[in-house]
């Protein structure tokens, strides 16, 4: 505002806004605070004259001042999604919304109100087939049939650009013309005997004995070991010859694992979603088939005591079955994949298993899982939970009198861990290391090997330390793509692993040679399961991608 001094007035002043040469006198400078001259009334209540003053609204309250090119720019908090769709709307449109509270729209307001105020994001493609243009024919230079070949547009682009040629307006640069005849229409909802999901196969186990009689002649049961007691093995040898092959399947073989102790069953696990098991000692024929899962294995494991058999599969489930009846007396649902599964050795009625979650989840088999069959993930039995890995779970090995164990993952790291206790006890994660997909414990328990993702066997101490025995190191065999498995002759001198090119590698423990090499698959097979039998000097049962089990003597 101006201060304003009034001063008489006379007939020189009155006469000032009469005189076109005098009238630069009534024009203030910016700087002064005062006139020179009295103003009437009549001066002071006429109408504005010349341009409107764009810095002043309509009820006197003057704007501020513009502090960009084009005007005055205010801040407002927006998220970049909704920046974006608001700015591709104002491109393609021609309006856009005010990003303060009002919702206001500015731009072309009859667009907005055409289009009901939508942005291009609320404004979804009705997905129509587009039908191009013939090709034409080839010998047709010009005209109509003229040769287009690949050059052929879109007939809904044709139409839209005859459109345009009538003089019509334009499609946005986001648009496209879609013809609504061609819009299908919209089909009955599928039946649910079409879905997997009519009914839940997770709960209808079978088994089914396939052997040529489940007692012997004195009554006992085909699970009963040999009369002969188990053996220590002094020194063992490597395999030379194939003496005998079971097939499981025509799909890949995921596990093998001999009977506890005595080995005189072989236990294995198939992508076909079975369980089988063989006799090795005897009759050397299959014995029980385990049926009830819906998806592949990934990994079994017999008890301590080998009367009871944990399988774990893609289906999200681990059960529990009687290794004798075949019955299934524990069905554990998962929130993720479980890769490996292990028995608590200290307390066969837990077990642990690693997820493909990152978690490393302990039950036990003593208390029933929730009846609610729409909770996948139930965990009234869960007794502790392991999360401090980043990535997938690989194995879980039991060291240090069963009373620790040790974790490997995708993260490339390796966690030693207390037995019930959430906190690890030890990480090793070295940017040289590679992910460890495969681990098996040294008879004399002081060392655990690992099957490393750069075709290498690396060793670990087990006891208080976990340090990397960097002098014992086993190469020469191809792992790219599979996990491997590794393991080692019941008197600790000799190291097996598979090969993904259907070998067999065997190497000296102490001096870290292979001396043997055994082809155990066809072409492009791959063997990835290996055991030795504890109870035998040089025996070794191996499969893989074949569907069939080999056994090396």
């Amino acid at each position: 505002m101006f201060g304003l001094t009034l001063f008489p007035v006379d007939e020189q002043n009155a006469n000032i806004m009469q005189d076109p040469m005098r009238l630069q006198m009534m024009l203030a400078k910016p700087t002064d605070t005062s006139l020179s001259y009295n103003v009437k009334y009549s001066d002071l209540s006429r109408p504005a004259q010349g341009p409107i003053n764009p810095f002043q609204t309509g009820d006197g309250n003057v704007l501020k001042r513009k502090n960009v090119l084009t005007g005055y720019a205010q801040e407002a908090a927006i998220s970049d999604a909704t920046f974006t769709s608001q700015h591709r709307t104002f491109q393609s449109r021609g309006y856009a919304r005010e990003p303060n509270a009002n919702g206001n729209y500015v731009g072309d307001l009859v667009k907005a109100q055409e289009f009901g105020g939508r942005d291009i994001v609320q404004m979804k493609p009705s997905g129509a087939p587009r039908k191009r243009q013939k090709k034409g024919d080839p010998s047709i230079v010009e005209g109509e049939g003229r040769y287009l070949g690949p050059w052929a547009k879109p007939v809904d682009e044709v139409q839209y650009e005859e459109r345009d040629a009538e003089g019509e307006s334009e499609l946005g640069s986001d648009e496209e013309y879609i013809d609504e005849s061609l819009v299908p229409a919209i089909s009955a909802p599928m039946d649910k005997s079409a879905t997997a999901y009519q009914d839940d196969l997770t709960n209808a186990e079978t088994s089914e004995y396939n052997g040529s009689s489940e007692v012997d002649y004195m009554g006992r049961s085909y699970m009963m070991h040999p009369p002969n007691k188990p053996v220590e093995i002094e020194k063992s040898f490597h395999p030379k010859k194939l003496i005998h092959t079971w097939k499981h399947g025509n799909k890949p073989i995921t596990a093998i694992r001999f009977f506890p102790t005595t080995a005189h069953l072989l236990l294995s696990a198939s992508a076909d979603a079975k369980l089988k098991i063989f006799d090795v000692t005897r009759s050397q024929e299959l014995l029980r088939t385990y049926s009830g899962h819906t998806k592949a294995l990934t990994d079994t494991e017999f008890s301590p005591t080998g009367t009871q058999i944990l399988s774990a599969s893609l289906d999200r489930t681990i059960k529990l079955w009687d290794a004798e009846t075949g019955s299934c007396l524990h069905r554990q649902k998962l929130p993720a994949i479980p890769h490996v599964i292990k028995f608590n050795p200290t307390a066969p009625h837990e077990y642990l298993t690693g997820l493909s979650n990152k978690k490393i989840v302990q039950y036990d088999t003593r208390i029933a899982p929730s009846s609610d069959s729409s909770n996948n993930n139930n965990d009234d039995n869960m007794t502790q939970e392991y999360d401090h890995h980043l990535g997938p779970i690989n194995t879980l090995t039991f060291v240090d009198q069963n009373r620790r164990f040790i974790s490997t993952s995708d993260d490339k790291s390796l966690r030693a861990w207390e037995l019930n206790i959430p906190v690890p006890i030890k990480f090793i994660a070295e940017p040289y290391m590679y992910a460890l997909t495969r681990a098996c414990l040294h008879p004399s328990g002081k060392h655990a090997l690992f099957q490393s993702g750069d075709n290498q066997i690396v060793v670990y101490a087990a006891g208080d330390r976990f340090r990397q025995n960097r002098k014992k190191s086993f190469r020469g065999h191809n792992t790219s793509g599979y996990a491997i498995d590794v393991d080692v002759s019941p008197d600790g001198g000799l190291v097996a692993s598979g090969d993904s090119g259907g070998y067999v590698c065997f190497w000296d423990w102490k001096s870290c040679k292979m001396f043997h090499k055994i082809r155990a698959a066809g072409d492009g097979g791959a063997v990835t399961c290996v055991k030795w039998n504890g109870q035998t000097t040089s025996r070794v049962a191996t499969a893989g991608t074949e569907g069939t089990i080999k056994y090396w003597d």
